[in-house]
């Protein structure tokens, strides 16, 4: 009986139906493809044991002047630096109290305690932090007052509720003795207003949630998810939450010390206070807002504004003849979404097109021209730049940009635009792992809220592949040694080292790929499979393969598309595998290679099968 050889073509394609992704992979899980083969992608593990607060969004990573290395972290609940593996809470202070303004009062039996502070600011969630304060007479004393809370529930604007802890963070009750008030020294600390973690389309006024804001603060364009945009400006670290104002963490104050509002710079002049995207030029250092308030407007965000610094100066927006500072308004769309920068280039989504950014010099200081009208780009974060070439992703289609705009062909297009969840699309972001010369979308799929699926574009080898992980930031982190990304694990947040060995976080992951339905004598006959020669490396950590370091092989078979495939077959290959025996008969058939084993890997090669024609029906 001749032995047929199977070559698939590399590439996930999932345009059609799996009969007609025949001599095609048609669908993968943690596979890339490399020099055309498949192989399981890198493992993951905790960067370190530290955990944050809040879902993070964004991380940026850099070194200072001296070669120390930091990652600036955005969270819809606070801001950090990331040093040496421990997570610095830097998130900015908004106000701070006079001695006395606030108050405590607690009810006998209960664990919360309502706060009276006029005027406070506050939305549910916040963070504030006492001090001064005195004990209230009994369970509550200074000790559990004086330290960071965030808040249960505001119940007005002029009081709010927290549930008192103690310093190891176990609930304390109030007794009878709780009668006071804290004293009138008194001083609380509110940090920035909190995020959402979940976007919410808003229509207008009241398209937040109860106390989410101000009253009539919404407005026809707002998203509420709270994304950061980040960059370094020199060695410090500059941050913005989508939709508020610029703060400027100084590396020479140390992880202790807190960021701060461009406002409270020496040079402050004319600082936005309302924008949706900052970065900072790679020529002259201006820092650029994307999205803000005029300067004659400062309590409304005009969305299509760009507005920048006078060069290497955070804190002077005051546009005059002795200065760089300037602005533009771009001419197409209603709102920008998002920008990225690139090679002596900006480039600039608006929801009606793509806008080139370029430095000119004096006296305009930077060029704006449209590059293209029609594609968007369906999230703020959604764009990733590689090999000099900017990628995204648009709500129907994959783009690029090497000089001009041209459309990703996708073999794996009408599987995303069919299972994404649109409502959740500015939690979309784009990655890129050069080593593997890939770009990375992670995704919501349509039956979830938070990004569970991922697209990988071999860009070196024009081929995708698909899967599924849960992760909501990620950076290339250029000056450390492998990507890091955002995820959480038994309810806390970490930060995940990629690339890294072959496991899940130290368990076994699963990796599979499967073929499109193949036919057999072109399906005109039924065919018997009898045997299969697999060519399969395997490698483990160690390099010294064990019993476990396997693969299963199984074989579908089935007579019509529309069948349900039956298991014709399933193989466990192993290094010393030279054949399996295989009894089956179809018309139509797949395969599937799949591994659960911890602490090895695998690359696939070529497929052969013993098979001869066993008559018709």
């Amino acid at each position: 009986m001749p032995l047929a050889k199977f070559k698939f073509a590399p590439g996930i394609n999932k345009e059609g139906t799996e009969y007609t992704a025949e001599g095609s992979w048609f669908d993968s899980d943690k596979i890339r493809f490399r020099s055309g083969y498949p192989e399981k992608i890198g493992g993951w593990e905790k960067y370190s044991s530290g955990t944050y607060l809040g879902t993070a969004r964004s991380l940026h990573q850099w070194d200072d002047l001296g070669g120390t290395d930091y990652m600036g972290i955005g969270t819809n609940l606070k801001w950090y630096v990331e040093l040496g593996g421990g997570y610095n809470d830097i998130t900015p202070i908004r106000a701070t109290t006079s001695a006395g303004d606030v108050t405590f009062s607690a009810t006998d039996g209960s664990s919360t305690v309502t706060i009276t502070d006029t005027s406070h600011g506050a939305v549910t969630g916040d963070f504030v932090t006492f001090s001064a304060a005195a004990s209230l007479g009994g369970n509550i004393t200074a000790t559990v007052l004086n330290q960071e809370y965030q808040i249960l529930l505001v119940t007005s604007a002029n009081a709010y509720t927290i549930t008192a802890k103690d310093t190891s963070g176990s609930t304390v009750t109030a007794n009878s003795s709780d009668s006071g008030n804290g004293g009138s020294n008194t001083v609380g600390a509110y940090q920035i207003n909190t995020g959402l973690d979940t976007y919410v389309s808003s229509t207008g006024w009241g398209s937040g949630t109860w106390s989410r804001g101000t009253w009539g603060s919404a407005d026809a364009n707002a998203e509420n998810l709270r994304l950061w945009s980040q960059d370094n400006f020199g060695e410090d670290l500059i941050g913005n939450p989508r939709g508020g104002g610029l703060y400027y963490w100084d590396t020479s104050g140390g992880v202790s010390s807190r960021a701060t509002n461009f406002t409270s710079l020496g040079t402050a002049s004319d600082v936005p206070l309302l924008v949706n995207q900052i970065m900072v030029s790679e020529v002259d250092r201006h820092i650029i807002a994307f999205g803000s308030n005029s300067i004659s407007a400062t309590s409304v965000l005009d969305e299509l504004l760009v507005r920048w610094s006078d060069a290497e100066d955070a804190g002077n927006w005051t546009p005059s003849s002795t200065n760089s500072a300037g602005g533009q308004r771009i001419s197409s769309g209603s709102y920008i979404v998002g920008a990225l920068k690139t090679r002596q280039e900006i480039l600039i989504w608006t929801d009606a097109g793509v806008h080139s950014m370029r430095f000119i010099g004096g006296p305009f200081t930077f060029q704006f021209r449209q590059l293209m009208d029609g594609p968007s780009i369906i999230s703020p974060k959604a764009a990733a730049v590689a090999a000099s070439t900017v990628f995204w992703m648009d709500r129907g289609n994959f783009y690029m940009y090497d000089g001009a705009v041209r459309p990703l062909a996708c073999s794996v297009l009408d599987y995303i635009t069919t299972d994404i969840n649109l409502g959740q699309s500015y939690k979309v972001f784009a990655a890129s792992n050069p080593d593997f010369s890939e770009i990375m979308w992670f995704y919501p799929s349509s039956s979830a809220t938070e990004v569970d699926r991922y697209v990988i574009f071999n860009y070196k080898e024009n081929l995708w592949s698909v899967g599924t992980l849960v992760r909501t930031a990620w950076t290339p982190a250029p000056t450390r040694t492998k990507p890091l990304a955002a995820g959480t694990a038994d309810s806390s947040n970490y930060i995940y080292q990629h690339e890294t060995g072959y496991n899940d976080d130290g368990s076994a992951m699963t990796a599979y790929i499967e073929s499109g339905d193949f036919d057999l004598q072109d399906g005109e006959h039924f065919v018997l499979l009898s045997r299969i020669i697999p060519d399969v490396k395997l490698t483990t950590a160690t390099g010294s393969p064990t019993s476990n370091t396997t693969v299963t092989m199984t074989m579908k078979g089935k007579n019509y598309p529309l069948e349900t495939a039956s298991t014709l077959s399933t193989s466990t290959i192993e290094t010393t595998t030279t054949q399996s025996e295989i009894r089956g008969r179809a018309r139509q058939a797949a395969i599937r290679i799949e591994s659960s084993t911890a602490g090895m890997t695998w690359r696939l090669g070529d497929l052969r099968l013993e098979l001869r024609p066993d008559g018709r029906r």
